[in-house]
């Protein structure tokens, strides 16, 4: 009788085991945030205002004095908000297509802080880099240094200041010559109820119960 091969056992690595719930645990929390972030930009673009009524050239006009045009801002801001945000969104958005190692280094950047920093958990194995470990104080300072160098040492700052710059010109201007009275009525109702965390702080002092009358 021929003699049988002893069994082989199969052997796990654990560092193996370990990367792949790291990459899995990530993966899912990739997921998640732009699952999130998708959900509120939905949100948001359902409640903004119809655009013909944003460009009605019927309703422009010139304004008679800095106070005015300032009210108008002011007005035209609370109607239009979501709508002046989707505008200065898509100026930053262009203004990074427009320029590539800014799009890049800023895309490292928030890659950087995403996997590095905010996806990591304490389970996780340390960051090693060329042979050396490197705790999670010593990430963070790395971060915040790699971000202070992008953003001021290189094009990028520049690039997102004037993009902000440039869209927030766009909105003051519309809101200045836009004439606000036919928002008026749309404004006041949400106000009336002063809905959300302002109504603990100017809600009106709940009424006091009635007295039972003395027989």
């Amino acid at each position: 009788m021929a003699n049988s091969s002893p069994a082989i056992l199969p052997i796990s690595n654990p560092q193996t085991t370990t990367d792949v719930t790291t990459t899995t645990t990530q993966q899912s929390a990739v997921r998640s945030l732009f699952s999130q972030i998708s959900g509120t930009v939905r949100s948001g673009l359902s409640n903004s205002r119809p655009w013909p009524e944003l460009v009605d050239r019927s309703a422009f006009s010139k304004p008679e004095s800095i106070s005015e045009a300032t009210l108008r801002v002011r007005k035209n801001y609370a109607y239009f908000r979501i709508n002046y945000i989707s505008i200065i969104t898509v100026v930053l958005a262009i203004s990074l297509l427009t320029n590539p190692l800014s799009l890049f280094l800023l895309a490292g950047l928030l890659a950087a802080w995403f996997f590095l920093y905010i996806f990591r958990s304490a389970s996780d194995p340390p960051l090693i880099i060329l042979g050396r470990q490197f705790s999670d104080r010593e990430t963070l300072v790395g971060l915040i240094a790699s971000t202070v160098v992008v953003i001021f040492l290189t094009s990028v700052g520049s690039v997102l200041v004037s993009a902000l710059m440039v869209g927030v010109a766009i909105v003051c201007l519309h809101g200045a010559f836009r004439a606000p009275e036919d928002l008026f009525l749309d404004e006041q109702e949400p106000q009336a109820g002063v809905p959300g965390f302002l109504s603990y702080f100017t809600g009106a002092a709940p009424a006091a119960p009635p007295v039972p009358a003395r027989i």
